[in-house]
């Protein structure tokens, strides 16, 4: 039998085991559940019956991995000796991971603020003009690269070459022919982080525009028409009107641009590699865990990164329970 076809068979036969198997899973358990329980006490164990292997895959996949570095954070570089908190003191008094901790404080601020004001600045002024697509499209295009190949993209634009020399890079080709010196926008530590902010920044605002858009155009068209008759400015519409109604959308998007810009790593890897200056919570961890082999301070690191991830998850929940008890 061709190799070919040997790997198709296979993958079918996977696949049909693979489905088979779940079926008969919950086909067993659900009449088990049947036999076993009546009334009441089977419609409140069916659920978790339906919910347990999930539960279990999750169990495995993300608590027990988590209660383990929290654990090896607790003992030294080659987990041999326990130390306690100590991990965890000589990061809050490293001045490395202090620079992480302003550097992720300043992506948080730049990339959700601008990435969400330009999102909703765009999704209300294209909903106001016929050919609302064309624009929407293309500034949504981004959101469908990697951020490791938005990186690369921009490793050309940024690219810095010595005065005197043909300038392949987009903004230094630019900035020569206005008669200006090129500079260097990965190794100029007052520019630097500007300029890695300004790629999550450009990857992002398409997506806070969609949802944004959706939330907008759930606006009834009698408020806003109701308004205008009333004497209201586009101005004042927007700011009592629009942004009050679709306010629990742009928290959501919010802090959805803040759990991704905590775990920010790929953007500030392939550009600088968290050098001059660009360290982040996430870049450092990765260093302290794989480069130094010090298991101990990159979990602890990992640690603190869930800590800081978990307030924002707890708002995002409350404010989609208390979205479903309205409804």
């Amino acid at each position: 039998m061709p190799p070919v076809v040997a790997k198709i068979l296979t993958a079918v036969v996977a696949i049909a085991i693979g489905s088979g198997g779940v079926i008969a899973l919950f086909y067993g358990a659900n009449l088990l559940v049947e036999r076993w329980f009546q009334g009441k006490a089977k419609k409140q164990i069916l659920p978790w019956i339906y919910m347990a292997p999930a539960v279990t895959i999750l169990g495995a996949y993300l608590v027990i991995p988590t209660l383990l570095t929290v654990y090896i954070s607790l003992f030294d570089a080659r987990s041999e000796n326990f130390i306690g908190l100590t991990n965890y003191l000589d990061l809050f008094t490293d001045k490395v991971m202090w620079q992480a901790f302003r550097n992720n404080i300043l992506w948080l601020v730049l990339v959700t603020g601008v990435s969400v004001s330009l999102g909703l600045v765009i999704a209300v002024l294209a909903d106001r003009v016929r050919y609302e697509r064309v624009p929407k499209t293309l500034i949504f295009l981004p959101m469908a690269i990697s951020f490791v190949g938005a990186s690369v993209i921009w490793r050309f634009v940024y690219d810095f070459r010595p005065a005197g020399s043909a300038q392949i890079g987009l903004l230094n080709a630019i900035v020569t022919l206005l008669g200006f010196e090129p500079v260097g926008w990965l190794v100029e530590r007052s520019i630097n982080n500007f300029a890695l902010i300004a790629i999550m920044i450009w990857l992002q605002t398409g997506f806070c525009m969609v949802l944004l858009s959706a939330a907008v155009k759930g606006i009834p068209d009698e408020i806003i028409e109701a308004a205008r008759i009333d004497g209201a400015s586009e101005w004042q519409i927007f700011w009592r009107i629009t942004i009050p109604m679709i306010r629990s959308t742009i928290v959501v998007v919010s802090t959805t641009i803040i759990i991704l810009v905590l775990k920010v790593f790929d953007i500030v890897f392939v550009m600088t590699a968290g050098n001059q200056g660009t360290e982040v919570i996430a870049s450092r961890m990765i260093k302290e865990m794989f480069n130094f082999r010090d298991y101990g301070r990159g979990s602890a690191i990992a640690v603190i990164l869930l800590l800081a991830v978990i307030p924002v998850m707890v708002v995002n929940i409350k404010r989609f329970q208390e979205q479903e008890a309205i409804r």
